[in-house]
């Protein structure tokens, strides 16, 4: 089985956010672009889930040889740390502008997998943690003519060798749903799947040793149209967080408690009768 996994290269999460709290994070004059150079760079945390879900796969007896691809300009982190996981190949897409949206990105991606060996089954992240659109996988599964199965948090071989098929349990709101489906399919990975193993030190510095497949746009002969953004970025900017609490004081339990339900009630939050 042949197992590409679609990953991205984000800002950290964390660190955009201690950012934002402290007042910190700046847009520069472009109205688009981060000012701050000191943010670290990774893979994307769901991603990162998908990669584990291809390897347990591996590690569960699957036959699968596990390919990791990216769209960007300078992907040595993340695909160096999908080396370090255990990933048979990566690659790296070079795009023609850094001005795609996600239709630039997915029209890539299927353009690589179907250019170069095909996939049994296609492995995303349920969403990106910088943008949390979660679109490229459908646009991926509809270009390749793919079903697609949404925020699974547990993805197993089923079906035969001449049929083969995947068994994927869902996450949703009432509960998990379990479903199959045959191959190939595009299955995305939701955090459920639990946390993602560490790599080793040896792994580590094998991966670095590791240099990516370089692709470019041109060589996956794609009709120009087909790269060009459907959606602009005209403006970026970071919402003013403003903090708004309230401690209420007594000598008892009871007397905060008392307090707290009148101030509900004077507020107009909650109705009743206030207590005596």
């Amino acid at each position: 089985m042949r197992i590409v996994v679609c990953i991205k290269e984000v800002l950290d999460p964390d660190a955009v956010n201690a950012y934002a709290l402290a007042g910190r994070l700046e847009i520069g004059d472009d109205d688009k672009t981060l000012t701050q150079t000191t943010i670290p760079r990774l893979m994307n945390g769901f991603d990162e889930q998908a990669i584990e879900a291809a390897l347990r796969m591996r590690d569960a007896g699957t036959d699968a040889t596990i390919c990791v691809v990216s769209v960007g300009s300078d992907l040595t982190v993340p695909l160096r740390h999908a080396m370090a996981l255990g990933a048979d190949e990566v690659v790296a897409i070079e795009p023609p502008s850094s001005t795609g949206d996600y239709h630039t990105v997915a029209a890539l991606l299927a353009a690589y997998i179907r250019s170069h060996g095909g996939a049994d089954l296609v492995l995303c992240g349920r969403q990106a943690s910088d943008d949390d659109q979660g679109v490229v996988p459908a646009l991926i599964g509809e270009s390749l003519g793919m079903p697609v199965v949404a925020i699974a948090r547990d993805v197993e071989a089923a079906g035969s060798a001449e049929a083969p098929a995947v068994r994927v349990t869902r996450v949703t709101p009432d509960g998990d749903e379990i479903v199959e489906a045959t191959c190939p399919a595009v299955v995305t990975i939701s955090n459920e799947l639990g946390e993602p193993r560490y790599p080793t030190m040896p792994m580590k510095m094998a991966a670095r040793r590791v240099k990516p497949t370089d692709v470019s746009a041109t060589d996956l002969s794609l009709d120009p149209q087909a790269l060009e953004p459907r959606v602009v970025m005209t403006r970026q900017f970071v919402p003013t967080v403003k903090g708004d609490c309230e401690f209420i004081s007594g000598d008892e339990p009871a007397d905060v408690a008392d307090r707290l339900v009148r101030r509900l009630l004077e507020d107009n939050i909650v109705r009743g009768r206030s207590p005596r």
